[in-house]
């Protein structure tokens, strides 16, 4: 091997070679001897693909981050017990090695109850069959259990040289999650549990430290972080322990039947703010990529299969703009402060009524916040004999203590338009291919059932082996049963269907509010022998609470025949000898892979029938944008690709009316059921398809569809960029550059605006709109106002055009004066190729 070898050998593996010891005080993390502070943000390795990773993390790393969050699913790994699978979307090795190699730490957070809108929180269901188990409490099968996948996840990590203190990534590792939200319902055994899993955590020997989110009596040395909207409040539980915040949640989860959630990102950026004022060292989003809840791994239950979040990162992978650059900013504003952040604590004084500062200062070094948490009036104030703008519900950040960089309210990042660009299936489909169909029989149609007298919890009947449950019964009737028939249900199941006599007489959904149905269904019965069929199934299993594992569902009664013509005008049918098939004959014949036999292929379709498997073949759509499904005129059911399930798709659930607004003031504490959109229409209708689930040609598509629906008007779809903008005023005083901060003038310069492209492989191609002056209107609407500079247009092409991001400066010295004495700024529409 030649000598320039060798050396590139050693330069490769030499970082690999030194471990690097983590440690904590009360400031910070401490890395290698020096305290960091420290930008997270989560991803979840299954709810994405390994083809995504490395672009995902990449991401996050031009984002401003140093450390991926991610929890590590049991269910998904130990699916049967004592057998492993770590392959595909599961491999948990290969994502954190693609995390190390982008040059980021990575935070492991085991649980192993991750909470995380997954089934059953994470828990492999056989957990729940080990004879005398109680889930998260200080019961020893269950602690038995708990250890030990705790400790293969941990040697795994080994295995590969993968925590820190064997030179890999893993600075942090988390045991057990929120268990202080929930840990007074198990009195004294939940102090003991917590305080066992604290020494089990730490007995494994892993080399960095562990933490406990919520967990307010988190013993030592594990340290205690917060979760939340905003923890800027919040206070480690010892004075040894640094301020974290392991959960900054960038938005809201989604439910079927809900609005879609949206955190504004100005709101988003003042709690970032404030966390950091006030002596946080240590801020993790989640999630700042949420992702796709394939095949059945939705929560809940009614957990959406969309796990977007409003994260920085859309569901697609895509940069959202301007949530992602305004963070940005915000990121490199703070760590402009981080010498004087980990060198001494705040000193925190009032400025006024709801107006605050935090000074960070020794010797020379100094940095200050400055915030104005009032949700209605901006303010002025004076700091350090200057005097300074605060918009209402803001922070401004000081790194010399003189100079504003950032305000959290004033957003100078670019914004974006992106939309789906739809084509109809069929002319995606080969010239040999059409639709085909099978007809799910309704009712007891497998070998392997049983009959029990009484009605069965579903969960304890399926081990979640599947959705679906068939309760089936018979009924001889020697009268007439008259016309005013009407079956009562009662279930916790969160949605069923009622057949009688082979047709479907009546359905029934719950919501994530409120599972438990109680139903009346007019039906029509016959004298002589009836058939009574009901279809019970779940979306998704109860992932938080306490005891959430005893939840149940099905249909548990009572069943009950009303308004019959005898005696006494009911008929009590829930003692009865019921027969019970877990799961559809089509899920025992493989019908979702799509290459078994028996599909009907005439010209006429089954439309808006319940019931029915569907399968056509297609061609993917060229390119390489983002690809989703549109599933409007189908009606409840679940989708695969080539074999792989995109999820659960319920385009017919529609959300309510109310609680929507047509604009959103960020202004003021933010809650989950603010700011939402898309009121009165479907939670969901576009499915995320990944690209590495696709070939070229021949793909198959099979679906199941459970309440009816027309299989010939869903679409495909792609996500595509039209338009990158940004609009900056020149009425802002000079600030410091975070974009560049060696001028001539010591980082002092005047506003600028920013484009760039979202893809690493695109430049600005063309410029749509330029105006300085007084333009007016949003990104993909903008006009130019009463005044104009006739100079825009070409010198934002000629700073732009075949760059992948460039900066223009906003003031007259760049563009003229077209009118003197008028508060004048910048708009520019761009587009990238």
């Amino acid at each position: 091997m030649r000598a320039f070898e060798i050396v590139l050998v050693l330069l490769w593996f030499l970082p690999k070679m030194f471990c690097t010891n983590v440690d904590y005080d009360h400031r910070a993390l401490v890395i290698d001897g020096k305290r960091r502070v420290l930008i997270s943000g989560s991803i979840h390795y299954p709810r994405s693909t390994p083809q995504m990773w490395p672009d995902l993390i990449q991401k996050s790393k031009d984002g401003g981050l140093d450390v991926i969050e991610t929890y590590v699913f049991w269910n998904l790994h130990e699916p049967v017990k004592g057998q492993y699978d770590f392959d595909g979307r599961k491999d948990l090795v290969k994502f954190v090695k693609a995390v190390a190699e982008a040059g980021l730490y990575v935070h492991l957070r085991i649980g192993p109850y991750v909470c995380a809108e997954w089934n059953y929180g994470g828990f492999p269901l056989w957990l729940h069959f080990i004879p005398g188990i109680k889930f998260r409490t200080d019961n020893e099968p269950f602690k038995a259990e708990m250890k030990r996948f705790t400790a293969k996840i941990v040697d795994l990590m080994k295995q590969e040289k993968l925590y820190a203190s064997q030179g890999g990534p893993i600075i942090l590792s988390q045991i057990e999650n929120e268990y202080g939200n929930i840990d007074s319902h198990y009195g004294s055994a939940g102090k003991s549990y917590i305080n066992w899993a604290a020494k089990m955590a730490t007995s494994l020997d892993t080399g960095v430290p562990w933490v406990m989110c919520q967990q307010g009596d988190a013993p030592d040395p594990i340290i205690n972080t917060c979760n939340g909207f905003y923890c800027d409040q919040f206070t480690p539980n010892s004075n040894t322990k640094p301020k974290m915040w392991t959960e900054n949640w960038s938005g809201w989860f989604l439910s079927f039947g809900g609005a879609v959630p949206h955190r504004p990102v100005e709101d988003l950026a003042f709690a970032v703010a404030r966390f950091f004022q006030r002596g946080g060292t240590f801020q993790n989003y989640y999630m700042y990529h949420g992702g796709t809840n394939f095949d059945r791994s939705t929560g809940g239950p009614f957990i959406a299969t969309s796990y977007d979040y409003d994260a920085p990162i859309d569901e697609y992978g895509i940069i959202r703009q301007q949530k992602w650059g305004h963070l940005k900013d915000v990121h490199k504003a703070i760590k402009l402060c981080e010498e004087a952040l980990i060198a001494t604590d705040p000193k925190i004084s009032s400025l006024g009524q709801n107006l605050e500062a935090a000074v960070y200062k020794t010797g020379s070094v100094c940095a200050a916040f400055l915030a104005n948490v009032d949700t209605k009036n901006d303010k002025t104030v004076n700091f350090s004999g200057n005097s300074y703008h605060l918009p209402a519900w803001s922070v401004s950040i000081l790194p010399d203590c003189k100079n504003v960089v950032l305000n959290t309210a004033k957003i100078n990042s670019a914004s974006a338009i992106s939309n789906f660009v739809t084509e109809d299936i069929s002319s995606l489909e080969t010239s040999s291919s059409k639709w085909s169909w099978i007809n799910e029989p309704v009712g007891i149609s497998k070998d392997d059932i049983l009959s029990k007298t009484g009605l069965l919890e579903q969960i304890n009947t399926t081990a979640d082996r599947s959705d679906y449950l068939w309760y089936s019964l018979s009924l001889d009737l020697a009268d007439d049963p008259g016309s005013q028939t009407v079956l009562h249900i009662e279930s916790l199941g969160h949605a069923l269907h009622a057949f009688i006599n082979g047709k479907l007489a009546g359905n029934q959904a719950g919501n994530s509010d409120k599972s438990k149905l109680n139903v009346d269904i007019p039906i029509a019965l016959v004298s002589g022998k009836n058939k009574i069929d009901l279809l019970s199934l779940t979306v998704g299993l109860q992932n938080y609470g306490a005891f959430f594992d005893t939840v149940g569902a099905g249909i548990t009664g009572p069943v009950i025949l009303k308004g019959l013509k005898n005696g006494n005008n009911t008929l009590d049918l829930s003692s009865r000898k019921w027969t019970y098939q877990i799961g559809l004959k089509g899920e025992d014949l493989g019908l979702s892979s799509g290459s078994s036999g028996g599909w009907n292929s005439q010209s006429t379709y089954p439309k808006n029938q319940p019931l029915v498997w569907y399968k056509t073949n297609f061609d993917a759509p060229s390119g390489s944008n983002p690809v989703a499904i549109d599933f409007t005129g189908m009606g409840k059911g679940e989708a695969w690709v080539n074999g792989q399930s995109i999820g659960r798709y319920w385009p017919t659930y529609v959300a309510s009316n109310a609680g929507c607004t047509d604009s959103c003031n960020y202004r003021g504490p933010y809650t989950s059921s603010k700011c939402r959109k898309n009121c009165g229409k479907p939670s969901q209708t576009l499915y995320h398809v990944p690209r590495s689930f696709l070939k070229p040609n021949g793909n198959t598509l099979v679906l199941f569809e459970e309440n009816g629906g027309d299989p010939t008007q869903i679409s495909f779809a792609t996500k595509q960029l039209e338009s990158v903008c940004s609009h900056v005023s020149d009425s802002h005083p000079p600030q410091i550059d975070l974009w560049n901060q060696d001028t001539e003038s010591g980082g002092k310069v005047g506003p600028a605006l920013l484009l760039s492209c979202p893809n690493h492989n695109q430049v600005i191609s063309s410029i749509k709109f330029a105006s300085y002056g007084t333009p007016l209107g949003t990104c993909g609407n903008f006009y130019r106002g009463r005044c104009s500079s006739n100079k825009a247009l070409s010198i934002v092409k000629k700073a732009c055009i075949g760059s992948r991001s460039c900066s223009v400066g906003v003031s007259t010295d760049t563009f003229g004066d077209p009118c003197r004495g008028v508060p004048k700024s910048l708009a520019v529409e761009a587009t990238c190729a």
